[in-house]
């Protein structure tokens, strides 16, 4: 290679030459360079094209000088991107409303996606070496130049000010680093990578294909869209594909997506290398592959693939080979229902399919490229051919002449494919954004210019940076859409979303099933599911770590693991998520419960001891039938009042205790229903009061039967001291205490309803003692008079009499003490209306304990044995 020998030339030409004789003696070193394409204008516009690709590797010796590449392919497709960018400039130079003061022209040449050899031609592009290949002088039309010689001088008029090219990312910024110091712009039609927009690095570069950041976005939302969310990402060794992943990395955490691998393969696939990209994609569960390549590269994996058998891939194409339907020929079944973004097609460039169609063999013999590719599509040799290239492994020497009777229309060439104006329409645009840009420079008023002093630029010696400073104000409109650029240089991305579909007759078609548009962010990406044909079956395939977690459910992420592998962990008691895949469950509020797979919040049911329910019905029952029982003992006592049974036990506190026995009773009625404030103030003071009425009583009776018999001693005025009224009185004394309790409790800290959502699925509606000290002292004066009624009842157990009545009171009173220490801890122990409940049995049960042991025997003697009631049998031992 040249390029240093170049470089010194590129020195001498952007600096100010210091004399004539500098410039005479100013020669062009290194090998002349014969396969290019020009046309002389006012300004030409340099090109770079690969229009081969895929280097034959050789091995160099290192003692002689090394020979050109090879390459073993001749893309008649960058052929055709070549002639639409000469389409365009004729298109322009015939126009009379653009440019009609300036000719341009063009200088092209091969790129061959290869760093050395695109330096070398950018570095003549801006030299402006005159061609000995193909020229096309204004004057003289197409002719061959053989001059070498020339001076500095005498090639200035055909340096190019601007290069539209190159295709791919690489070598792109291979060729900014290399022209940027002399500001010179280039403008690519193909090169996606987002490191090209940093314009701190790359300030001359501009581009009318989209950026990879916005080609990632629409990639994410799409996998996010189908519910991809482990994907495998694999890429071709080069900047291109290392910005795409790096990007696509970072975007898809914003959708949730996670790469179930990522692999980077070398540009030649050697058999190990294949093997290595194989295993990784057969060993993942993941059916669907992001691949950022070119057609070339993914046409070797597919035939591995193909050897391997590996079948129910869903490919993800970038938009190198979005369209690249020449995978199409040979594994149809393996690419059918792959998804693809591709760059803005035009539907027609109107006059191109003529232009393309217009070659000859009696025109294009002069050309290197035209001859190359007329020779490769028909496998023959036309006479005087410039083409020293052969591919395939044959010799190009050993074709046989052409007829001349080719035809274009005869055969299928990707350069006469006009389905697919993609990156044909870009360069067409390329060109058109240098003509405009170029237009409003001759639109310039001297002192209202752009630069120094309000100058202007003279189109037909411009320089670089100023052409470069209104292309990046350019505005316009071509075909119908819109072109400006934004403050990177790049375009408004623009993407149409295309299924590869196979027809009836087995043939690909490129289905446009949705597009991508970076100007509407509220809904950039737009899917028509419907038309969408798949690879396996009628539905797109499932490619997920961990299955969604259902509502009712969380996400446990798994330590060590991607976010998109998880455990779906049930949420809490008392928690709920109403959504897929939800990171956290919400608690619900306090008078809701969640319902039974927990996916929403349903109001708790009321909880409290009803009338209506069982439990309720029962105790009302044994409530009322026990008052009932106290109330009909009361009328057979009242009946038999003068039998000398119901005189000799104390018929007036009999009949007291029989009255609070039935209060007592009813009072277990309180606790039932729907607590409320003034309900749940008379529950307590009622209970308290008419159980301290009825121990009292017990308490006097017991104390009127010990004082009884202490009575009989000689000398004894007991009696005198505990007659009626003060029996009355000890009662009335006994309770008194009692209401003072209850009296301080309802001033202090009355008891009220409360709404309790403590518990779990219910709201339970219970009274609060408000003062639990209040509570406990009620209860606790109940049991002093309780043990003071039971000692004495004890003491009296053994006294002569029949029927004395103490050694029933003490068996009542074991009772009494049995139900209400077995109540303290169930009481505390139980919730909500179960507490309720354990406090009326407590109640009844003590009742009917009282009611049983002191008056069923009495009963039983009154109406069964009638005889026994007399007062011979009474004092009998």
């Amino acid at each position: 290679m040249v390029v240093p020998e170049l470089l010194i030339f590129l020195g001498l030409f952007w600096g100010k030459p210091g004399s004539a004789a500098a410039l005479d003696n100013c020669v062009f070193l290194g090998e002349e360079e014969k396969n290019s394409l020009y046309e002389d204008g006012d300004v030409v516009i340099g090109g770079l094209f690969p229009l081969h690709y895929s280097p034959v590797s050789s091995l160099q010796t290192y003692t002689t000088k090394p020979t050109p590449n090879s390459y073993k392919y001749f893309s008649s497709r960058a052929l055709r991107w070549m002639q639409t960018m000469t389409f365009a400039i004729k298109e322009i130079n015939q126009r009379r409303d653009l440019l009609p003061q300036l000719k341009l022209g063009f200088h092209i040449y091969d790129s061959s996606s290869d760093i050395p050899v695109s330096l070398r031609a950018s570095l003549l592009l801006v030299n402006g070496q005159p061609e000995t290949g193909t020229r096309v002088n204004r004057d003289k039309g197409l002719r061959r130049n053989s001059s070498s010689n020339l001076g500095c001088a005498a090639t200035q008029n055909t340096a190019s000010p601007v290069i539209i090219g190159d295709a791919t990312s690489g070598v792109s910024m291979a060729v900014l680093r290399s022209l940027g110091s002399f500001h010179i712009p280039l403008v690519s039609y193909f090169a996606s990578c987002s490191c090209l927009s940093n314009q701190r690095e790359f300030p001359t570069f501009m581009r009318t294909m989209p950026s990879d950041a916005f080609q990632i976005k629409a990639l994410a939302q799409l996998v996010s869209y189908f519910g991809w969310t482990w994907v495998g990402v694999i890429g071709i060794e080069s900047d291109y594909a290392r910005f795409a992943i790096q990007l696509f990395l970072q975007e898809s955490v914003l959708y949730g997506v996670c790469a179930a691998y990522t692999h980077f393969y070398p540009v030649v696939l050697s058999q190990q290398a294949l093997d290595e990209l194989l295993d990784v994609i057969q060993m993942s569960s993941s059916k669907v592959i992001i691949n950022f390549s070119n057609a070339l590269e993914m046409e070797v994996i597919l035939r591995e693939i193909r050897c391997r058998n590996i079948t129910g891939l869903q490919w993800i194409a970038s938009e190198a080979w979005a369209t690249a339907s020449s995978l199409w020929e040979k594994f149809g079944d393996l690419v059918t229902g792959t998804l693809g973004f591709a760059i803005r097609r035009a539907d027609v460039i109107p006059g191109l399919k003529q232009h393309l169609a217009g070659l000859r063999p009696s025109n294009i013999h002069e050309s290197a490229f035209l001859t190359e590719f007329w020779e490769e599509l028909f496998n023959c040799r036309l006479n005087g051919s410039m083409n020293d290239h052969s591919h395939g492994g044959d010799n190009y020497l050993d074709r046989l002449p052409c007829k001349g009777t080719e035809n274009l229309n005869d055969v299928y060439s990707p350069y006469y494919d006009v389905t697919q104006l993609r990156v044909s329409y870009n360069v067409y645009k390329a060109v058109y954004v240098v003509a405009h840009a170029l237009q409003d420079m001759s639109n310039c008023l001297i002192g209202q210019g752009p630069f120094l002093n309000g100058a202007c630029a003279d189109p037909k010696t411009v320089k670089p940076w100023q052409l470069m400073h209104y292309m990046k104000h350019v505005n316009f409109s071509v075909l119908g859409e819109k072109v400006n650029f934004d403050q990177n240089g790049d375009p408004i991305a623009y993407y149409d979303l295309l299924n590869w579909q196979r027809r009836p007759d087995g043939s690909l078609h490129l289905v446009k099933v949705g597009f991508y548009d970076a100007s509407s962010p509220g809904r950039s990406l737009v899917i028509n599911d419907s038309v969408i044909q798949w690879p396996v079956g009628k539905q797109a395939s499932r490619s997920v770590c961990s299955d969604s977690c259902p509502p009712g459910y969380r996400i446990s992420r798994r330590k060590g693991e991607p976010i998109c592998c998880f455990d779906c962990v049930p949420c809490a008691e008392g928690e709920v998520s109403n959504e897929t895949d939800s990171l956290e469950c919400s608690r619900c509020s306090e008078d809701t419960w969640p319902n039974k797979v927990r996916d929403h919040c349903i109001p708790k049911t009321i909880e409290f001891l009803s009338y209506f329910e069982s439990m309720g019905i029962v105790l009302c029952v044994v409530s009322v039938v026990g008052a009932c029982i106290s109330l009909s003992v009361l009328a057979i006592f009242f009946t038999y009042k003068d039998t000398p049974l119901v005189r000799a036990n104390n018929m007036e506190l009999s009949f007291l205790l029989l009255v609070f026995l039935a209060v007592c009773f009813l009072v277990g009625l309180l606790f039932i229903g729907k607590p409320s404030d003034w309900l749940c103030r008379i529950r307590y003071p009622a209970f308290g009061i008419s159980f301290a009425l009825c121990i009292s009583c017990l308490l006097a009776k017991t104390a009127v039967v010990l004082m009884a018999f202490r009575s009989t001693l000689p000398g004894s005025n007991v009696m005198k001291w505990f007659g009626p009224k003060q029996q009355r009185a000890s009662v009335l004394l006994g309770t008194a205490v009692q209401v003072i309790i209850c009296l301080i409790w309802m001033l202090t800290s009355p008891p009220h309803a409360s709404s309790n959502t403590d518990y779990s699925a219910s709201i339970i509606i219970e009274c609060v003692t408000g003062s639990e000290v209040g509570f406990w002292c009620v209860l606790g004066y109940i049991g002093i008079l309780a043990c003071m009624c039971f000692l004495m009842a004890f003491l009296a157990r053994k006294l002569p009499d029949n029927f004395n009545e103490a050694k029933f009171i003490t068996f009542s009173m074991l009772i009494f003490f049995a139900v209400w220490i077995t109540f303290i801890p169930v009481y505390v122990s139980t919730a909500g209306k179960y507490t309720v409940a354990v406090h009326i049995f407590a109640i009844l049960a003590s009742a009917y304990g009282l009611l049983f042991c002191i008056f069923a025997p009495k009963c039983y003697i009154i109406i069964l044995k009638p005889k026994k009631n007399n007062k011979k049998n009474m004092i009998q031992r």
